[in-house]
């Protein structure tokens, strides 16, 4: 049936509908792809719309080819060239929107581009609206699609919107090389297409190399930034289980049995409570290795709550706590303040005979909230910790809160003087 289809084609119309096709197939397999994943982020279905209208596009481009020798009046060649015209504008429009979407820009910059994006594309579809009646684009002669000289204008548009995106993206500090290539790729290929279909009238080049782009575009960018993103979602739960290993140490969990031990004897009440305590952080420290998401600061307090209730059991008067809590709901990865705290008070405050005090302090600015943990005890070399398992799940604490919520861990510290923590989680 398909080489029936052929036999009445010329080698123009076969290149083009062979062309379609092809289009229409890879298009139709990215967008089931796409519709199938859960959880599909805004750059994912930004990418699906793109590729959708894709689809249409060479579907109706397919559709205008199988039909043209059958339907040959002016009116016929003006209303369909008059529809490429706009959908190659809202191709590139959804170009825009898919790139801003993924890379990480300014709001001010995608504001000011998607104002110029935005009111170019309105300014050339009422452009092609006229030219139905003006003709400065292209004619309709006896059923045959006619250039006008001033045809290449038409075309602005596209040469301005992949001028955004090629200067956004190569000049990205946030984009790997690869991806860099991608979208470059995408924006000089369709537009040298472009320059060579002018050349070679009547073969869809600008088809074809839309094909390649979006296949490099979907290979070198989506599916390859969809394998970093489950590397590194696998890597932070690595992370989070050393981290709650390392909550869980054997000593402690001895020497708070032992303390609570000694109590029931001494007193039941005060045994009970630590026990209750002792209960509930384990609890909380296990269930974290089940947690995918967020808990609010209020609860990661709670935790804090327990543990320093099970030291203060312990050490008495040694141990003394100051909260300063100005803000508390804020979401932040569960067990990333608690392990600062651990810190302050094993490696601080105990470590000096007469003991002392850790202070928790919250609070906001325009861009973040922020965590302070300080004490006064017997500080430490920072430039030491990398190197130094004593300091219980720094690194591990410092890459979960890049990796998860791209916050920042600043740590500063004076020998005999004391240690601060400031951890800030970006609104």
């Amino acid at each position: 049936m398909i080489y029936l289809l052929y036999s009445f084609m010329d080698s123009k119309s076969v290149f083009n509908v062979t062309v379609c096709l092809i289009g229409i197939i890879f298009m139709i397999i990215h967008s089931v792809d796409l519709l199938l994943k859960k959880n599909r982020r805004k750059d994912e279905n930004n990418l699906l719309t793109f590729i959708l209208f894709t689809a249409i596009h060479f579907s109706t481009y397919l559709t205008f080819t199988l039909i043209k020798t059958r339907y040959t009046s002016n009116a016929f060649i003006m209303s369909f060239y008059t529809i490429f015209y706009i959908m190659n504008n809202v191709e590139a429009i959804l170009l825009f929107l898919y790139t801003v979407s993924y890379v990480p820009v300014s709001k001010n910059l995608r504001k000011y581009t998607s104002i110029i994006v935005i009111g170019l594309f309105a300014l050339y579809v009422i452009f092609d609206i006229i030219n139905i009646f003006t003709r400065m684009y292209f004619d309709a002669v006896d059923g045959v699609y006619v250039r006008r000289p001033t045809m290449f204008f038409s075309q602005g548009y596209q040469f301005v919107a992949f001028a955004i995106v090629f200067i956004v993206t190569v000049f990205s500090s946030k984009l790997k090389l690869t991806e860099k290539i991608a979208f470059s790729v995408y924006c000089l290929l369709p537009l040298v297409a472009i320059i060579i279909q002018n050349n070679l009238p009547g073969y869809a080049i600008a088809y074809l190399s839309i094909i390649v782009a979006i296949e490099i575009l979907f290979l070198f960018v989506n599916v390859k930034k969809n394998i970093e993103l489950a590397d590194e979602a696998k890597r932070t739960k690595e992370a989070e289980v050393k981290l709650m290993m390392s909550q869980i140490q054997p000593h402690f969990i001895y020497n708070t049995l032992s303390s609570i031990s000694t109590l029931i004897k001494i007193d039941p009440d005060k045994a009970q409570k630590g026990l209750d305590h002792f209960t509930e952080y384990l609890r909380a420290n296990l269930t974290t290795i089940s947690k995918t998401g967020f808990i609010s600061f209020s609860d990661e307090l709670k935790h804090i709550d327990t543990y320093l209730a099970l030291e203060k059991m312990r050490f008495d008067e040694r141990l003394n706590v100051i909260y300063e809590i100005k803000v508390h709901d804020f979401p932040l990865p569960p067990l990333c303040i608690q392990p600062l705290v651990e810190n302050a008070v094993k490696h601080g405050i105990l470590k000096k005979l007469e003991g002392g005090t850790v202070k928790i302090k919250t609070y906001e600015n325009d861009k973040a909230y922020i965590v302070e943990v300080s004490d006064d005890g017997v500080g430490f070399d920072v430039n030491s910790v990398d190197q130094n398992d004593d300091h219980i799940g720094l690194n591990n604490v410092r890459y979960r809160l890049k990796t998860m919520c791209d916050g920042k861990l600043t740590i500063s510290s004076v020998i005999d003087k004391g240690t601060t923590a400031i951890v800030e989680f970006k609104k």
